[in-house]
């Protein structure tokens, strides 16, 4: 598998463009897939810099409704006239931060768009792939929203994140879970899926390090070293919160935009 990262927060390559979202290009069982678009048209600027052609694209998937990670959903549409692109049923809600104070959806013009293909909890796109939600699962560890809500019936509601899906791919016998932003919770989708590789954010950039302690990062460091997996984090985890896993972790790495991970 060659994962080929578009659109991510930081980069050290000269002439990609960083921003707040994710972009990630997949090569693995003989497909190309584009995972989330970022929030603007810069994963397409940074695809041609990585070789990239979004034409050849298979099929994309959307791991959620949030404009970080939609927001270049429009440009994906315009210049790939013919893949099929991945949504949660959900993925059109009304989704808020700052506890409802900022709209932070995905543009819901694109709604009707013939090429969506809308998902519910779980979907076999091909052998190979799959599409869960999990949303019929009991979470064992607690979640926090962090302020973000989503209006449910015209009434403002903690964010569930029911619109949030994860890519899980079998190569070879290795189960590959590649997840957005992992707003579940990363300890409760590891505890669902157990795969051998996960890819993606772990929602942890506003989790406290004062005075340079966390007993939250501690517990989640320790439950995620005892599954053996390899992990491939990004976007949402957070510079600070990263370093601060990675000396407690010896399976986990940073990817940020332009890398080029063969996994």
């Amino acid at each position: 598998m060659i994962i080929k990262v578009l659109t991510e927060n930081r980069t050290s390559k000269e002439g990609f463009i960083p921003e707040h979202g994710l972009s990630l290009y997949i090569e693995v069982n003989g497909k190309k897939i584009l995972f989330d678009m970022g929030k603007s048209d810069a994963f397409a600027k940074n695809a041609e810099l990585l070789g990239v052609d979004l034409t050849e694209i298979d099929f994309a998937v959307l791991s959620h409704g949030h404009y970080d990670h939609g927001g270049g959903l429009k440009e994906f549409l315009k210049i790939n006239d013919k893949s099929p692109v991945y949504v949660s049923r959900y993925a059109f809600g009304e989704h808020y931060a700052d506890n409802s104070a900022r709209f932070i959806g995905v543009d819901k013009s694109l709604k009707e768009n013939e090429r969506l293909i809308f998902a519910g909890d779980y979907l076999t796109i091909s052998d190979g792939f799959e599409l869960f939600s999990f949303n019929d699962r009991e979470r064992p560890f607690k979640t926090e929203a962090f302020a973000l809500t989503a209006k449910i019936d015209g009434e403002f509601a903690e964010d569930d994140f029911r619109h949030e899906q994860y890519l899980m791919i079998n190569e070879n016998g290795r189960k590959i879970l590649i997840s957005g932003c992992s707003h579940k919770g990363i300890l409760n989708i590891m505890e669902w899926t157990k795969p051998d590789v996960l890819v993606g954010g772990f929602h942890f950039f506003k989790v406290d390090t004062d005075g340079g302690k966390s007993e939250f990062l501690d517990n989640a460091a320790r439950v995620l070293s005892g599954y053996g997996t390899s992990y491939y984090t990004c976007h949402c985890t957070g510079e600070v919160q990263f370093d601060y896993l990675k000396t407690k972790m010896n399976n986990l790495e940073y990817i940020s935009c332009g890398d080029i991970a063969e996994i």
